[in-house]
């Protein structure tokens, strides 16, 4: 009886089957290592996206300026309040004519 020498047919495909599986579990462990690192890089670039809208918000905030209303004339505001009390009818003609001439300093 002749032995042939060399790996036998099934341990050469049981030994193909050993690479073929560790080389697709190694692939999928780099990729499920890849796809966390990608998720990491986009969490923190979200994260610093939103500290800088933060920042320029609050900076645009203090930057505004906050203006008052300028005062109002006291003769004007006493002009205005005389006017309305004559079209309320409070004030007649004449009267309303002779407090808006003192008003004025007329």
């Amino acid at each position: 009886m002749m032995r042939r020498r060399g790996p036998s047919l099934m341990r050469a495909a049981a030994t193909t089957a050993v690479v073929a599986g560790t080389a697709g579990a190694v692939h999928h462990r780099q990729e499920q290592r890849y796809a966390g690192q990608a998720a990491e890089a986009q969490s923190s670039q979200d994260a610093a996206y939103e500290a800088g809208v933060a920042a320029a918000q609050q900076q645009a905030a203090q930057a505004a300026p906050q203006y008052a209303p300028p005062p109002e004339d006291p003769a004007t505001a006493q002009l205005k309040k005389l006017a309305e009390l004559h079209n309320a009818g409070v004030l007649t003609d004449e009267e309303f004519a002779a407090a808006k001439a003192k008003a004025l300093g007329i």
